[in-house]
């Protein structure tokens, strides 16, 4: 007989190995008998909660995007202005917390895996739109005409700075990744001013 309440412990336990293993492996070749070894579990229990090694990974994400949404609406919570509210998302975007190896190396997996996956595809849009819209909330009042075109380099260049740390040999630095961010805001603030 089952153990009540264990399924969302398991669960749980199941979306933290798929998210150790892939930065363990750096890709998304790492199969369900990895992912439930690390989980202290068997492959099959593995299937049958999450039906497939696809699965597994979306709920991986769905996670990692979950605790960033936190991240970031906390950070909003206490920035002032419209300039602290662009900061608050930027450094939100590079804590401790989303910007570590593990995280990091399934984001990149995540774009490769948006590329054949729908649901996959579905998620990565809906990031990118929140995103957006947060960086123009801030924007809108500093940049003007040009904000939708500095929200776009933001945030191309967020992607594009964890593409470049999974690369990277050492530990992420989170606060060399928001100096690049910065920087980049207030250049193209400069120009409006």
């Amino acid at each position: 007989m089952p153990k009540l309440g264990m399924e969302p412990i398991r669960k749980a336990a199941l979306v933290k190995a798929t998210i150790v293993e892939i930065g363990r492996a750096g890709s998304l070749d790492v199969t369900v008998s990895q992912i439930a070894k690390r989980a202290g579990m068997s492959s099959a229990l593995a299937h049958h909660y999450f039906g497939s090694k696809e699965d597994i990974f979306l709920a991986a994400m769905r996670h990692i995007l979950t605790l960033y949404g936190a991240e970031v609406r906390g950070a909003l919570a206490h920035a002032e202005g419209a300039e602290g509210r662009i900061k608050a998302v930027l450094r939100a975007s590079f804590s401790p917390g989303n910007f570590r190896r593990e995280a990091i190396s399934a984001w990149l997996n995540f774009w490769v895996l948006a590329q054949t996956v729908p649901e996959a595809k579905r998620l990565l849009a809906v990031y990118q739109r929140r995103l957006r819209s947060n960086l123009l909330v801030g924007l809108r009042p500093l940049a003007g005409a040009r904000a939708e075109a500095v929200a776009d380099g933001l945030g191309a260049l967020i992607d594009g700075l964890y593409l470049r740390e999974v690369l990277k040999s050492g530990p992420p630095d989170s606060a060399a990744a928001v100096g690049v961010a910065l920087d980049y805001l207030n250049i193209q603030l400069k120009e409006v001013r």
